[in-house]
């Protein structure tokens, strides 16, 4: 029978993420707090990340950051702004002074919107890109030559079920969401030869954002430490999967696929014939990379991508 220390940790949990070092932005609260809980328990240290808008009041950076040195762990703060393009490299430098290493980052710093496109604005759209995407690439760029030299770099990025799906009202939020999926896709294939491996992760959890939509008996089972979890295992060198997309929340987790269905002829008088066939069209499957697509669609070949 596992024992548990004083924190209710077994000595093996609290230690498997000992000498690693993360950065978490957007943890002053909700998911990203839940994030640099558990990664601290796991024994990482942790770059605590939140903006501090409102000088008047406590930043919660600092103060995520004082209770997970209060209960034993290694953690400092930092206050900058995602959308600034120098966040980046300052959160880098900070880790590095603080504790010498960066091993992964997580990307967790977002904003919603739900705003339909006939009144939205060039600059509001471009603002949620701003901090959604550019603020995750900020970090993760800045970050790059760093853990392509750690014995095992890891990245995790914050996207969304609406990245995948859409939503009404949403066509900003989710197309900052999926061209971050679209991002780990692509730096999962240039990861491969340095052993960095990113993924990216669909959070469901009540917080700021979500609790409205969440009704009654369904928030109680959205606790954001259910997802977090995950993405301590994500930035461990156990982590053994990139460029996934996977939902996670109230204990559960699945996988998303972008997949392709089976090529079918086209004819130039039966083109809407085709595109309903191919909608339909079977196997479906998935692809490693866009070349591997490309010869299976000119081939007619549908080929399973390695797992």
């Amino acid at each position: 029978m596992a024992t548990l220390d004083a924190r209710g940790e077994t000595p093996e949990r609290a230690q498997s993420l000992r000498e690693r070092v993360v950065i978490v932005t957007g943890a002053g609260k909700g998911l990203g707090r839940a994030y640099a809980l558990d990664l601290a328990a796991r024994g990482a240290s942790v770059v605590v990340n939140n903006r501090w808008t409102d000088r008047d009041q406590p930043s919660s950076a600092e103060a995520v950051a004082a209770e997970i040195c209060d209960g034993g762990g290694r953690a400092v703060a930092n206050f900058a702004p995602a959308e600034d393009p120098d966040s980046g490299t300052v959160l880098v430098a900070q880790a590095l002074a603080a504790f010498g290493r960066l091993d992964a980052v997580v990307s967790n710093a977002g904003v919603p919107e739900t705003l339909r496109l006939h009144r939205q604005t060039p600059e509001g759209f471009r603002r949620i890109f701003d901090i959604n995407f550019f603020g995750a690439l900020h970090l993760v760029q800045a970050a790059w030559p760093a853990l392509c030299a750690a014995p095992a770099g890891r990245i995790v990025v914050s996207a969304s079920s609406a990245g995948l799906h859409g939503g009404d009202g949403m066509a900003a939020y989710a197309s900052s969401k999926a061209a971050l999926i679209g991002l780990v896709r692509g730096l999962a294939v240039e990861g491969r030869a340095r052993d960095v491996m990113i993924n990216a992760i669909a959070p469901y959890a009540v917080t700021a954002m979500t609790q409205q939509h969440l009704g009654p008996g369904l928030a109680e089972r959205m606790d954001p430490a259910a997802v977090a979890p995950l993405v301590s295992w994500l930035v461990s060198k156990a982590c053994d999967v990139s460029g996934q997309t996977l939902v996670c929340g109230g204990g559960r987790l699945r996988a998303a696929f972008a997949v392709e269905g089976a090529p079918v002829e086209t004819l130039d008088d039966q083109i809407g014939d085709a595109v309903h066939a191919a909608l339909g069209a079977e196997p479906r499957e998935t692809y490693g990379d866009a070349h591997q697509a490309f010869a299976a669609f000119m081939d007619g070949r549908p080929t399973l991508a390695p797992t």
